[in-house]
C-alpha cells in the first residue's frame, strides 16, 4: 500500500513496475543488470484516487501522462533497484499530493487611480531624464 495522504492510499495491485537498463555510465554491470524502474499507474482506472485529484492530474499537461491516462515515472538516479523503486514511489506520492492541494482562485483586481497617476508621472520623469542625455543639435542651440 502506497500512502499518499491520510485519506489517499494506492494499493500495490494498481501499481505496475518494470525494470529496464539504466541509461548513462554505470561501470561493469551497466549492460547486465536492469536497475532503472518504470512505475506506472492508470489514473482513469484507479478507484483509489478521488475524482477531483484524477481530473487535476489528467488536465495538468504533464508529459509523463499518456493519452490513455497512464502516468509513468522513470527512476534511474541510483545504482540499485531498491533505491530506484523507492525513489519512483516517492516521486509518485509527491505528484499526487501536489495535485490534492486545491489552488485558491485568483481574485481579479484593478490598479487604483492614484497608482495609475504615479505610474504615468514616473514615465514622464524617466522620459525627461532620457531626453537630457541626448546630444544637443545645432537647431536647439540657437
Amino acid at each position: 500500500m502506497l500512502k499518499i495522504t491520510a485519506s489517499i492510499q494506492i494499493p500495490e495491485q494498481e501499481l505496475h513496475e518494470r525494470f529496464v537498463r539504466s541509461p548513462g555510465p554505470g561501470g561493469q554491470n551497466v549492460n547486465k543488470l536492469a536497475t532503472a524502474v518504470q512505475l506506472s499507474l492508470d489514473l482513469r482506472a484507479s478507484p483509489s484516487l478521488p475524482d477531483a485529484i484524477r481530473e487535476r492530474l489528467l488536465n495538468s499537461g504533464d508529459r509523463r501522462i499518456d493519452r490513455d491516462g497512464v502516468l509513468t515515472i522513470h527512476a534511474h538516479r541510483f545504482r540499485t533497484r531498491e533505491r530506484n523503486r523507492d525513489d519512483a514511489r516517492a516521486r509518485l506520492a509527491a505528484l499526487i499530493a501536489r495535485a490534492s492541494i486545491v489552488q485558491k482562485p485568483r481574485t481579479p483586481t484593478k490598479p487604483t487611480r492614484a497608482a495609475k497617476r504615479r505610474r504615468l508621472d514616473e514615465k514622464v520623469r524617466r522620459g525627461r531624464i532620457k531626453s537630457m542625455r541626448r546630444p544637443v543639435s545645432d537647431a536647439d542651440r540657437s
